[in-house]
């Protein structure tokens, strides 16, 4: 196999890649990439076993074939080597060429027919989704995404879609036990079967689709086959294995009854926390809030460093109430809104607290009190 390539494209190929290689080396060849020349075109392919991505380059190809090749080594060489035009070559027992102005690299590869099968796609399983509702709905979402193995069902979003009266509505959801993310948008598209009963997209498959949808504007095709999730843009393709597993029901775990409702700004609110974050205990990061009519006191207190305590004006006209959270997960839910005004709603100091925009009913995120 021989090709020529621009640096800037060999680069941008090798780098989309190397959040799907696998680290841990249980397989050699999985933390390999496969690097395909055919039709004046480059196919670079690698996989987990669990996600899967390929992408298509045009080249120019002197010789078709294929090789793998260690996807860290060979992106750390083509990112160092100058800007002109790189030619890579294969040789007998799987060695490989690289040439770029002065420098000459001889590296070993492995043959290409231990590497896993990447399923062929049919485009007619797709259906087309803007990549900034993707990529919003997932940033409401992810960082609730539970990271105990044990619980492989929650390690990922659940993304169901259904008819409300008019009009198709996706919904996201996610939570680690201690915290629960609901994200919904209206939605043009058709929705499919495997949408309609909901599925759970792996977590390591959700960074990928964000990162694929965060990369240039145009939509995004999305489709299902063989308990897995298909995701196509431009010249990538992404096949991840859905999670097999039975998503809790969330909405039991909403309160219905929240009536002490308190308005402040997110902005004010967000810096409080985080100055009160600072003292508050490394591991548990527990902070107070005493609500009053008209005011929010938020402290924090430490014994090995001190305590502090700062006040912010809210609308609230209830009856005074005291509770104690981990200040990082309010700060989480802050940090990814975009409004104004939040909301948050409370019962009592043993009950979940529900946090929203004030203005829209597309978000809501529930956050398990700590004990006072």
């Amino acid at each position: 196999m021989e090709f020529s390539i621009s640096k800037e494209t060999f680069t941008k190929a090798l780098q989309k890649i190397q959040g799907i290689v696998e680290k841990r080396n249980t397989m050699p060849i999985l933390s390999n990439a496969l690097l395909e020349a055919s039709n004046g075109m480059l196919h670079v392919t690698a996989t987990d076993l669990e996600v899967g991505m390929k992408s298509s380059y045009p080249v120019t190809v002197s010789k078709e074939g294929k090789i793998t090749v260690s996807a860290k080594k060979i992106y750390e060489i083509i990112k160092e080597l100058s800007d002109e035009e790189i030619t890579f070559s294969t040789k007998e027992n799987d060695w490989i060429e690289i040439h770029c102005g002065k420098a000459h690299f001889n590296i070993v590869g492995l043959s290409p027919e231990e590497f896993p099968y990447f399923p062929k796609v049919n485009d007619s399983i797709f259906v087309s989704i803007s990549n900034n509702f993707l990529s919003e709905m997932i940033e409401k979402t992810a960082y609730a995404i539970c990271n105990d193995e044990t619980k492989f069902n929650l390690n990922g979003i659940f993304i169901k879609a259904s008819s409300e009266g008019d009009k198709n509505v996706i919904r996201m959801v996610a939570t680690d036990g201690h915290r629960l993310s609901v994200a919904e948008k209206d939605f043009e598209g058709t929705i499919s079967s495997e949408l309609s009963k909901g599925v759970i997209f792996p977590k390591k498959g959700i960074y990928e689709l964000k990162k694929i949808a965060e990369e240039e504007n145009g939509d995004i095709m999305l489709g299902f086959m063989d308990n897995s999730a298909v995701i196509k843009k431009d010249n990538t393709v992404i096949v991840m294995r859905l999670i097999d597993g039975e998503f809790p029901d969330y909405t039991k775990v909403i309160p219905a009854n929240n009536d002490k409702k308190i308005t402040i700004s997110r902005e004010a609110l967000l810096h409080s926390l985080r100055r009160m974050a600072i003292l508050s205990s490394e591991k548990f990061k527990g902070i107070k809030l005493d609500v009053q009519s008209g005011n929010i006191e938020i402290s924090s207190s430490n014994p090995e460093l001190g305590d502090a305590r700062e006040e912010q004006e809210v609308v609230y006209d209830g009856t005074p109430i005291s509770v104690r959270f981990n200040a990082r997960y309010l700060i989480d839910v802050l940090t990814v809104l975009r409004d104004d005004q939040v909301e948050l709603d409370l019962r009592d100091e043993l009950s979940p607290i529900v946090m929203k925009p004030t203005a829209k009913e597309d978000f809501m995120s529930v956050i398990m009190p700590m004990r006072l």
